[in-house]
């Protein structure tokens, strides 16, 4: 089973050409630190409630995407909210995207190139060697988005990142966004596992977005 960053990674990437969406950096940071979070609390390592993040069991998963975090929350010194451990777990995001990557071609799910453009320039692709866990995450976001059944849990957590993050304005078009729009919210009411993550994931950006919009005086 793949891991939440892993899935993050394979959304965000397009079938056609092995690259991935443009979507802010920022945005892909909290998804990929919030997606970490959510599998410790699945792992039965964290739990949160509206105030706090809360260690329930420090020893390791014995996994490389989730122990780093896990070993960081069990060597803090005070309680925090789950606003404090989303920051602390995005600005992990390079070596969660790393591994995940690694993780991803290791499986022999993705393999990597490097291109070269205008002699100077080096896009790295990730071309899907094995397709079936690409379209199975895709398949069953969109089957979320578009249908009235009861997703996973699992497809809620990741729907609830995504949506909190604004990957899906990237991955959909505006007209698919205006029909998802109503579906979206009623999942995220679903969402048990990691409502406190998710809801200060929204927080961030909220605040990030105001931050980015110019002043007038």
């Amino acid at each position: 089973m793949l891991r939440f960053s892993e899935e993050i990674m394979l959304l965000l990437l397009h079938d056609e050409d092995g690259r991935f969406a443009r979507v802010p950096d920022w945005s892909v940071r909290y998804a990929l630190g919030g997606g970490v979070l959510m599998d410790l609390a699945l792992e039965d390592r964290i739990d949160t409630d509206p105030s706090t993040l809360i260690l329930l069991d420090k020893t390791p998963v014995g996994d490389d995407l989730l122990d780093p975090m896990l070993a960081d929350i069990a060597s803090a010194q005070e309680t925090r909210d789950a606003r404090y451990w989303v920051e602390r777990a995005a600005a992990r995001a390079d070596q969660i995207r790393e591994r995940a990557l690694e993780r991803l071609i290791k499986g022999g799910i993705l393999e990597q190139r490097d291109d070269r453009f205008l002699w100077v320039f080096r896009a790295r692709r990730y071309p899907i060697v094995d397709g079936q866990a690409e379209r199975e995450v895709k398949l069953r976001i969109m089957g979320v988005l578009f249908s009235d059944d009861i997703p996973d849990p699992r497809d809620i957590v990741i729907l609830c990142l995504a949506d909190a993050c604004g990957i899906f304005k990237e991955l959909l078009t505006p007209r698919e966004v205006e029909l998802a729009a109503k579906r979206i919210e009623q999942v995220r009411k679903m969402d048990l596992i990691g409502q406190a993550v998710t809801r200060a994931v929204w927080d961030i950006e909220s605040s990030l977005a105001i931050a980015a919009q110019p002043q007038f005086f």
